[in-house]
């Protein structure tokens, strides 16, 4: 992984709980954030008193080299933003300034919670289909704006590796956006509830409150049966 491809945005507390239905009783057990890049959710939850492991392949960059990265992209992205606002539901932020600086405070957290995080085993830099977890170390674990979201770059078959290898390690799966970046329901949603249904996994489709990206009203559960 080269750190000048990765794209960091970082997403806020409120925001996973919204995105995942998560309620008192899920942020008291054991949880897995895969692919949560700089959002401030583990640093937010641990502050609570949660139990939380980040794992991403960005944790193997410094606090300085993220942090930089963090600085040369995020004009990028708000001209990008600005250029597309009609991709987006408009109802929690104000324009693109307020997102901006909802961003920048996540991240911020993230970054000042980073290096702690790095010693205290929170933040680890691993990637799917491979994570360095004991079968069923988690309650929850959790995939936010990944898989389904890059459908153009990631095939089927890396969907299904990717969620078998998350049912490993965790109870349960929930994975948030089911849309790509066209905002459109991705292509291999169905073909991977079908290979996990003869699994022996049971997938829903649960609506959610919470949408920023157009048409990203939903998160799918996964859990055996």
């Amino acid at each position: 992984m080269k750190l000048e491809t990765v794209v960091p945005w970082g997403r806020s507390f409120d925001e996973y709980c919204r995105m995942f239905k998560l309620e008192d009783e899920d942020l008291q057990t054991t949880i897995l954030g895969c692919a949560d890049g700089p959002a401030s959710f583990n640093a937010e939850l641990t502050a609570r008193g949660g139990q939380v492991v980040s794992a991403d392949p960005i944790y193997q960059f410094s606090r300085k080299e993220i942090e930089a990265r963090i600085a040369a992209v995020y004009p990028i992205v708000m001209n990008e933003l600005s250029a597309n606002q009609d991709d987006f539901i408009w109802d929690d932020f104000i324009d693109v300034e307020s997102l901006g600086l909802a961003r920048m405070r996540s991240m911020q957290r993230f970054l000042d919670d980073y290096e702690s995080g790095i010693d205290a085993g929170r933040y680890l830099g691993a990637s799917l289909p491979f994570l360095p977890f004991e079968p069923q170390q988690f309650r929850l674990a959790l995939v936010s704006h990944y898989l389904f979201l890059y459908s153009d770059k990631l095939e089927e078959t890396d969907h299904i590796k990717a969620v078998n290898e998350l049912c490993r390690v965790a109870e349960e799966v929930r994975i948030y956006p089911l849309v790509d970046l066209q905002n459109q329901s991705s292509p291999h949603l169905l073909p991977l509830m079908s290979a996990m249904s003869n699994y022996g996994f049971d997938c829903r489709i649960e609506a959610v409150d919470y949408q920023f990206q157009r048409n990203a009203s939903h998160m799918l559960r996964i859990r055996a049966r």
